[in-house]
């Protein structure tokens, strides 16, 4: 069992999931139930699937969950591409979020293969 705790990309996925968070509270309150919360959910199942991952036994369980972890990458990615998009939030506002994401990615990506 791997501790998820001293890995990188988990560090840096709670820290996306905290940056979401925070850029979420400037969406419309009718965004609520909309992207707000598929925001959310794609970003907290960054840090969470890696830390699944590491309880499993198998290099290939373990492989697997990287994969849904980069999935979820992807999938906030594009949220953040449509709000950029639409205009709801201003793309500056955004940079940090969307270096931090390819960061994520590849770094990701590198431990799945």
């Amino acid at each position: 069992m791997r501790n998820f705790r001293t890995l990188e990309i988990w560090k840096q996925g709670i820290q996306i999931a905290s940056c979401i968070y925070k850029l979420v509270e400037l969406l419309p309150k009718e965004e609520k139930f909309g992207l707000k919360l598929q925001m959310c959910r794609a970003a907290v199942s960054i840090p969470s699937n890696i830390a699944e991952g590491c309880s499993r036994n198998s290099e290939i369980e373990y492989k697997r969950y990287l994969e849904i972890s980069i999935g979820s990458s992807f999938e906030l990615e594009t949220q953040l591409i449509l709000l950029k998009v639409i205009g709801l939030i201003p793309e500056e506002k955004m940079l940090d979020i969307f270096t931090l994401l390819s960061s994520e990615q590849k770094m990701i990506n590198a431990l799945i293969t």
